[in-house]
């Protein structure tokens, strides 16, 4: 945004200078960033045919949805509930782009298994009731004792509520689909490997069909990899065939560790990795540039061909809005100036800076504006965002504030980590 203003200046140039600083870090560890907005004409004109073909924007356009998508993905960022579990770390599989490493004592639990019982008990007296529970892992049938064992207590406790399994697919039978279904499993996400050879990648395939036999809803739930096109392409025509409910485009990621294995295959960070900087507590990583264009590409793809199964977009963007609308609602109403943004869960109001002060509070004020917040250190005002409007037609320079709810010992606090301008120049 360019700008005469030099208060409002300073301030952009502190958020530039965030983002700056935080690539610049990882860039010293040897991760490589694609060029900053590599891809963004590209991104918006695909995002912008899938409009005119119908497709459904959701989280301020992180989520992109096609015909059926499954419940928990629209819960995934509501406020009824929604839940995710593991019986075990542990996985036949060996994917360089797994990211449970970083979840919290991963060491633990994959020796000793993941304490859900005592994360079902405290759900139940958390919530009184949950829209979606899921089962993911690990892999879920290396121990379907377990896994069954989950889903009946799970039935005890919220009976009411969809439940969901994620599974590399090539370990299921017959028995187990059978068993799963009895014990209440309506949805079972399949994550197909691109690399995988062909006689496995022919065994997901039949048992995803020998799931439909006996589950509900059988999906596909995969990270699109940049460079896969024509495979990708071949894959969907045989999940269609399959007879698949729904599919789960991810955008792919870098879990912050087997830099070596992205590098090998020439892969880049997207630049900027976040639309909003902020320390996330999904443990995702970063998003590789070119997944979101070849996901958007495929979407067409898949309606030029007719394709019969939901498609879904989710973006890692997406992947942190659940967390933002756990932080950020119970703070809607916390101050007069502040506002819940139910496009992209983050708390805003209006500012503006130096010389614009003046005249804003006096154009709001007459209009009757009586909810200002003054920051003499910084020379900002701050607003609600209703009143933006008025100060259309002059030159006054407003922007977005976004901001979050912290916690800490001593208490909550709103803390601002972006701003956005109104006016690009």
């Amino acid at each position: 945004m360019e700008t005469r203003n030099e208060a409002l200046q300073a301030a952009l140039r502190h958020y530039d200078g965030v983002r700056d600083t935080y690539v610049e870090a990882l860039k010293d560890k040897g991760i490589a960033f694609a060029e900053p907005g590599t891809g963004d004409d590209v991104h918006c004109a695909l995002r912008g045919r899938l409009r005119q073909r119908g497709a459904r924007f959701c989280n301020a356009g992180a989520s992109i949805r096609v015909g059926w998508v499954s419940e928990a993905c629209v819960e995934c960022t509501g406020n009824r509930g929604s839940e995710t579990f593991s019986t075990t770390f542990k996985c036949h599989r060996d994917c360089y782009f797994c990211f449970n490493h970083n979840q919290a004592d991963y060491e633990k639990f994959f020796r000793e298994g993941c304490p859900w019982e005592e994360g079902l008990d405290r759900a139940s007296h958390a919530y009184q009731s949950l829209a979606c529970l899921g089962l993911t892992g690990g892999e879920p049938l290396l121990n379907l004792d377990d896994t069954l064992r989950f889903l009946k207590r799970a039935g005890e406790l919220f009976p009411a509520t969809h439940k969901r399994m994620y599974t590399s697919g090539d370990l299921l039978t017959e028995d187990a689909a059978r068993k799963l279904g009895d014990a209440g499993l309506q949805e079972i996400r399949f994550s197909v490997k691109n690399d995988d050879p062909d006689d496995v990648q022919e065994r997901v395939l039949a048992n995803m069909q020998l799931a439909g036999r006996y589950i509900p809803d059988v999906m596909v739930e995969m990270p699109i990899v940049p460079g896969t096109e024509d495979q990708m392409k071949a894959l969907m025509r045989r999940f269609d065939e399959a007879g698949i409910k729904g599919m789960n485009l991810l955008e792919f990621c870098f879990p912050f560790h087997n830099w070596d294995e992205f590098a090998r295959r020439g892969f880049a960070v997207r630049n900027p990795p976040f639309d909003v900087m902020y320390d996330y507590g999904y443990s995702g990583g970063l998003p590789i540039a070119g997944s979101e264009e070849l996901a958007l590409s495929l979407m067409l793809f898949a309606l030029d061909e007719g394709l019969s199964f939901g498609m879904h977009y989710c973006s890692l963007d997406n992947k942190h809005r659940s967390e933002m609308r756990q932080m950020n609602e119970r703070a809607a109403h916390a101050h007069p100036c502040y506002r819940f943004d139910e496009g992209d869960f983050f708390l805003k109001t209006a500012k503006v800076y130096g010389s614009d002060r003046e005249m804003a509070h006096a154009v709001l004020a007459e209009a009757g504006c009586a909810d200002f917040l003054a920051d003499d250190e910084e020379a900002s005002l701050a607003f609600p965002t209703r009143y933006l409007p008025l100060l259309e037609g002059t030159p006054v320079e407003p922007v977005y504030s976004v901001n979050v709810l912290e916690t800490r010992e001593d208490g909550s606090y709103l803390r601002e980590v972006a701003l956005e301008p109104l006016r690009k120049g």
